[in-house]
């Protein structure tokens, strides 16, 4: 037996599966979990060791034009705001990512670490659902006492990749005073790098 909805039944149906996966994201002012950005040398970028700085988390593609384009504006910003207290972690989710990274980092002169993981450790970190049809790039901006206060959505955000969006924001975290102590740590989400 075949069932069929007309348009209203079917506006409804799909507004309250799409209310089920928004209920189901966590909200954007939320404690940061723990990311590690391991070095081929060993060494580790920790989320937590970045206390006191504001922080962008940037999953990306490697080979994605909407990533390389972010990656060249955010590398803008972090010549000009380093100094008052920025810090990026990019993560490349993409296939063969380790591979593609020294490249991409050479080609876009990146200067912060670049870590490749499994598109899990995305969606983990972001609170999205595997039946979720995310795009890249993804932006988490972090402030100093390690709360997420901007967040992409899982459709996209066209303002986290907006120089002017990004520079109001930042500039705005970057004048709050660094609190005393400050811990990102909740869970461990774990990356590799190969910066």
């Amino acid at each position: 037996m075949r069932a069929f909805l007309n348009a209203p039944a079917l506006a409804a149906v799909s507004l309250s599966l799409a209310a089920v996966t928004f209920a189901q994201t966590p909200p954007v002012l939320r404690p940061s979990p723990e990311v590690n950005v391991v070095e081929p040398s060993g060494k580790q970028v920790t989320l937590s060791s970045q206390k006191g700085k504001v922080v962008v988390l940037d999953f990306i593609f490697t080979t994605c034009v909407h990533c390389q384009a972010e990656t060249v504006m955010l590398e803008k910003l972090y010549k000009e705001m380093a100094p008052k207290g920025l810090q990026i972690l990019s993560v490349a989710i993409n296939d063969n990512a380790m591979m593609l990274i020294p490249g991409f980092v050479q080609q876009y002169n990146v200067p912060w670490p670049v870590g490749y993981a499994p598109s899990d450790t995305m969606l983990k970190y972001m609170g999205f659902s595997m039946m979720d049809r995310w795009v890249v790039p993804q932006v988490v901006v972090i402030d100093r006492k390690g709360m997420i206060r901007a967040q992409t959505p899982v459709p996209g955000d066209i303002n986290l990749q907006s120089e002017t969006y990004m520079r109001g924001l930042l500039g705005t975290l970057l004048a709050e005073k660094a609190p005393a102590h400050t811990s990102h740590a909740r869970g461990t989400v774990k990356t590799a790098s190969n910066h």
